[in-house]
């Protein structure tokens, strides 16, 4: 990074979806009045919303009591970091159409556990940042203006 470079930059939605593309772990955060609760979850990108599994517990609860829902996905490597957030709304599939089709995406749980109930998550909107990496400037020093 050099004195003139922005060191966070605002991607676009496309560049957003190209990101969300690239991971298969994300968080997923749940409300019901004042308890939220954040779940790691792996999925995949499905035609402009995101797909996940579960079982039966507190998350799918969580979603059918409320189904707003923020997720969000980061990565990073040596040079540069990047964070998406989406502000949608989750559903658990319910037709056979919908989970053959989500079938036939390769969306495997992580862990050695029956994972029967697909959502898909709606976004509303997104926003995404990308950094880049480099040492922290002088703090002390004088600061170009």
């Amino acid at each position: 990074m050099n004195e003139l470079s922005e060191p966070v930059l605002v991607m676009s939605d496309d560049e957003c979806w190209g990101r969300l593309a690239t991971q298969e772990v994300g968080r997923i955060v749940t409300r019901i009045a004042d308890r939220i609760d954040i779940f790691p979850v792996n999925y995949v990108v499905d035609d402009g919303s995101l797909l996940m599994r579960t079982a039966q517990g507190s998350k799918l609860f969580e979603l059918t009591v409320n189904d707003e829902v923020l997720f969000e996905v980061d990565g990073h490597d040596d040079a540069h970091a990047w964070s998406v957030v989406v502000r949608g709304r989750a559903h658990a599939l319910d037709t056979s159409a919908e989970v053959e089709h989500a079938d036939s995406l390769g969306l495997r749980p992580w862990i050695p556990t029956l994972k029967r109930v697909y959502v898909r998550i709606v976004p509303e909107s997104m926003s995404g940042r990308s950094f880049e990496r480099g040492p922290e400037p002088d703090r002390y020093g004088v600061q170009p203006y």
